[in-house]
């Protein structure tokens, strides 16, 4: 029975890579089309494909009252964008930053983190109280006033990156071969559909053979299901990166996290209030470190270098032990 479960996986794969593949084809020529950048199609189309796992599974978790999973799973797939979706491309080939997400887009993504921190876990926060809770005791809620807050702000987001991108088009090269509209569309719903399906089977036949190597369900969730949803993010951006779209893989992550926090956390918290337990509080915080961490690296020479890259990934391998650990 295992050995079917590592053929689906294997499987699953293979159609994650392809779907990626037509994806980025798709909405590159998309951005080509419409005279916008790689960074604001990245930032919405490309982010809120890959995001479509994520969104999945948290509303299926808020449905269910599983409200741990919600906010884990967000946490958990914020982390392994930056770290490892970022850090793999950077240690493939150096990553740069444009400028625009540097002073725009990546502090927004700080500063929604900060929010999210303070509004669901402010009064244990500042109370201590949160330190001396067990793991698994709760710390703070998602509250649907805070809900409907984080929807508004990201029809706001939305709107302000369509206005942006009417403001500034880019201009046209003539080089470029351009692929017709219809063409695109279908590009990017083949692309999705195979995301989203290979990334699913990939999770299912993942916790299938996890199971049957005895783990237990929170520790599947911390790590098989965290990374089987940003799968998507994962192979786009490396995809992206190979076929010179840097710009498209860095907006897939950042707006990836942006809209993790914003539409799906939001939509969770909408459907069900969601309880902050005091493990996922340790994990925000880790979260914004990161976050800082990753910007400070961005900074630098607008790029993320090679070293940055292998520096990230053993920072996630850490974040993942101590997980497991506690």
């Amino acid at each position: 029975m295992v050995f079917l479960y590592v053929l689906i996986l294997l499987v699953s794969f293979a159609a994650l890579v392809k779907g990626a593949d037509i994806f980025v084809d798709g909405s590159s020529g998309l951005a080509k089309i419409f005279n916008v950048s790689s960074v604001i199609i990245g930032l919405t189309v490309v982010s809120i494909g890959t995001s479509l796992p994520e969104l999945a599974v948290s509303s299926s978790a808020a449905l269910q009252g599983a409200n741990e999973i919600a906010v884990s799973n967000v946490i958990g797939s914020n982390l392994f964008n930056l770290l490892v979706v970022l850090g793999v491309c950077a240690v493939i080939h150096p990553v740069p930053v444009d400028n625009v997400i540097v002073k725009r887009d990546f502090p927004f993504s700080i500063a929604l983190t900060v929010l999210l921190l303070l509004a669901t876990c402010a009064s244990s926060l500042f109370s201590g109280s949160v330190f001396s809770l067990g793991m698994e005791e709760t710390a703070g809620i998602v509250s649907r006033v805070l809900a409907v807050v984080l929807l508004a702000l990201i029809v706001c987001y939305i709107a302000f990156l369509i206005y942006d991108a009417k403001k500034h088009p880019v201009e046209e090269s003539g080089d470029d071969e351009k692929i017709p509209l219809w063409k695109c569309v279908v590009f990017i719903l083949v692309g999705l559909v195979l995301i989203v399906g290979g990334g699913k089977a990939v999770v299912f036949s993942a916790q299938e053979i996890a199971r049957a190597f005895g783990m237990s369900e929170t520790l599947i969730g911390l790590t098989i299901i965290a990374l089987g949803t940003s799968l998507p993010e994962l192979v786009t951006s490396i995809v992206a990166a190979k076929k010179g779209e840097v710009a498209l893989a860095v907006g897939n992550v950042v707006g990836s996290n942006i809209f993790n926090i914003l539409l799906i956390l939001g939509v969770s918290a909408a459907i069900r209030p969601v309880e902050v337990v005091a493990a996922s509080v340790y994990d925000m915080a880790i979260l914004l470190f990161v976050s800082l961490v990753v910007f400070v690296f961005s900074l630098t020479k607008r790029k993320i270098l090679r070293w940055e890259g292998a520096f990230m990934l053993v920072c996630y391998a850490a974040s993942t032990a101590f997980a497991i650990m506690r």
